[in-house]
């Protein structure tokens, strides 16, 4: 039986509503509406009982209530309708106490809460690991809300709300390239999961696990073509390796345990489907599952024939290059060890800077359209080609010519653009520790080390030479980057936007140990101050956080500059502003084409970022790079130093 002692709550100040009025209050989680007519005060339920119009949002008219949706009417004190069809008609009342200090309300105590699926969903994804949620709350997903709420409320989730879904998206896929492990989304029915799409390709074709929570409208008016009805299911049926909905007899936990499966071992996109009535319905003791005894280690050992084939052709190599890609993150140490064994450069894909360090004497920087001059003589000149995780995207140019063998955990990727030598299906870090034992003492090859540091040398020579340039149009990028090359922290989180500050980044920034995030295959312009929230939620309070992008990029989601703000994010944006879509220009007019609607119109973005409560700096000249990233670096909080660039100094 319901507990029926009463609660009072004060809803108004003495004197705070006037005569003839009424209002929207807020009494424990009870919306009313309040009236003050003919010297009385009325609690009313503030939800019409028609279409749920807010009462509080009405008039008083001629004694009565008026509905502000549709206009049906009610005595502001006794909650009767004058035009009643039947009992059900009429609105319920609450009592109603002046006291000196205000107006107060009589409730009756609230029951407990009782378990949802949705608690059991939120559960269940804790214990997999899921600890951080991007997204947005709406009147689709209001119950999956709650249920979040009390987790983090727990100290078991930490939510983020976002301003556009699309930054949500982003912002855990860069979660999922940087730590391995998936955050989620949340988003409403229709427009608000829809957002979600090209992020959630953007994890997919990165191989970034992540998990899509969409709310949906009632299953009742499901097929009706009611308001926000979306089919969920063809819309992500072409990114999420798994979706599913959410149904009032399925079996609630599993669900949750296979979707956060399949993201963590497909390292792909999963996605749950939550109907409006489904997430309040009750489980009280339906039980929470976990990952004990529901997922295998994932070392699988190569099958024989191929890695001895691999250790023969490493065997008889004199000048063998390591090239490793995005899929190597998580294994370079070991990496790095096989390179100092065979004596080999290392090459990174351009989704791989930063895996070694361009100290290193092995390390040769980034191959292909965003590289260095070092890391394509390299490859042109070895003898054998080790490539690690890498996708053999056209961009970073791998060389089909050259003897190849590859190495990665899904056999789908071995010779998917053109056969290669020796394909080897495994774990990469169970491949490098058997070619390790294998190879101790059974190589003889050159040691490049000399020669790796001959070419650094003319790579930095060179460099010197471009930041000296200037044609008075603005500050050019070899100085732009060779400034953060000085200034960014060695342990760093850089994530980087999409254009000509992008290969920029990739052909003059050097990297130490910083970890760097992009959007790799899908190359989407915005990526950049998105993912630098998912890397703050999963590293910034370790390690310092930075976004590189250009105004083009940053102009795509600079509202979430303000989100940055609310949640204390520690987050320094470098913005290359040309005042235009620089890169589009530069292919413009490699095609022969007219230049045409590349330019922008931009704010002073440092203000921009004044006004949303961070730091903002301006810079003009070249001599102020420094100071101004440095003090943004040193800033506690969103900073953004704006660059005034010349878009044809690149």
């Amino acid at each position: 039986m319901a507990n029926t002692s009463t609660q009072w709550f004060k809803v108004l100040a003495p004197d705070e509503l006037p005569e003839g009025r009424v209002k929207t209050v807020i009494a424990g989680h009870k919306g009313l509406a309040l009236t003050h007519y003919d010297g009385q005060y009325g609690a009313l339920d503030n939800r019409c009982p028609h279409q749920g119009g807010p009462l509080g949002e009405g008039s008083i008219e001629n004694g009565l209530l008026r509905c502000p949706w549709h206009g049906w009417d009610y005595c502001p004190l006794t909650g009767q309708s004058p035009g009643a069809f039947d009992d059900d008609d009429a609105l319920e009342t609450f009592p109603v106490e002046v006291r000196e200090d205000g107006v107060y309300v009589g409730l009756p105590v609230e029951d407990p809460h009782t378990r949802t699926v949705s608690d059991v969903m939120a559960e269940t994804m804790v214990n997999w690991g899921v600890t951080h949620v991007f997204g947005m709350v709406g009147h689709s997903n209001l119950g999956l809300a709650d249920a979040l709420r009390r987790q983090e409320e727990q100290g078991n989730i930490t939510f983020f709300g976002i301003r556009h879904e699309g930054a949500a998206a982003f912002a855990a896929a860069a979660y999922g390239k940087l730590t391995g492990r998936p955050a989620a989304c949340l988003t409403i029915a229709g427009p608000g999961a829809t957002n979600l799409l090209t992020g959630m390709w953007d994890a997919k074709v990165d191989r970034s696990p992540i998990l899509a929570l969409t709310g949906q409208v009632n299953s009742q008016v499901l097929g009706t073509g009611n308001f926000q009805e979306c089919d969920l299911g063809a819309a992500f049926s072409g990114v999420a390796a798994w979706s599913q909905t959410v149904l009032s007899h399925s079996k609630h936990a599993e669900l949750m345990t296979l979707a956060v499966k399949n993201a963590l071992l497909q390292r792909d996109v999963s996605h749950l489907i939550f109907p409006d009535e489904v997430q309040v319905q009750a489980a009280v003791d339906v039980p929470a599952s976990s990952p004990t005894g529901r997922i295998t280690p994932l070392q699988i050992a190569p099958p024989p024939d191929a890695l001895q084939k691999a250790i023969a052709r490493l065997k008889q190599s004199r000048r063998p290059v390591i090239i490793v890609g995005h899929g190597s993150r998580f294994n370079m140490p070991a990496i790095i060890e096989l390179a100092e064994l065979l004596g080999a450069p290392i090459l990174t894909t351009f989704k791989a800077k930063g895996q070694i360090s361009d100290r290193h004497p092995l390390g040769c920087g980034v191959l292909g359209r965003s590289g260095t001059p070092i890391a394509s003589w390299f490859m042109n000149e070895s003898d054998l080609l080790l490539v690690f995780g890498a996708s053999f995207s056209n961009h970073t140019g791998i060389s089909a010519k050259k003897p190849i063998i590859q190495v990665d955990f899904d056999p789908l990727a071995l010779g998917k653009f053109h056969p290669v030598e020796v394909p080897v299906w495994g774990e990469i870090s169970i491949v490098v520790e058997q070619l390790k034992t294998a190879l101790t003492g059974q190589v003889n090859t050159e040691n490049r080390r000399e020669e790796i540091a001959d070419r650094w040398a003319i790579w930095r020579e060179e460099k010197i030479r471009r930041e000296a340039d200037d044609r008075g149009q603005g500050l050019g990028s070899a100085a732009i980057f060779a400034a953060m090359t000085r200034q960014i922290p060695a342990n760093a989180v850089i994530s980087v936007d999409v254009g000509n500050n992008t290969y920029s980044f990739g052909r003059y920034f050097e990297c130490e140990a910083q970890s760097v995030l992009m959007s790799g295959y899908l190359g989407s312009i915005g990526f950049s101050f998105p993912a630098a929230m998912g890397a703050w939620a999963a590293a910034g309070h370790e390690r310092p956080i930075v976004s590189v992008s250009g105004d083009g990029g940053f102009g795509q989601y600079l509202a979430e500059f303000t989100t940055a703000v609310k949640y204390d994010m520690n987050i320094t944006h470098f913005l290359v502003n040309n005042s235009q879509l620089g890169k589009i220009s530069k292919e413009q007019r490699a095609g022969e084409w007219d230049v045409w609607q590349t330019s922008l119109h931009n704010p002073d973005f440092s203000k921009y970022a004044e006004i949303c409560g961070g730091l903002g700096i301006r810079v003009t000249k070249k001599e102020e790079l420094d100071d101004a990233m440095q003090r943004a670096l040193e800033y506690k909080g969103p900073a953004l130093v704006e660059m005034i660039a010349d878009a044809e100094l690149i």
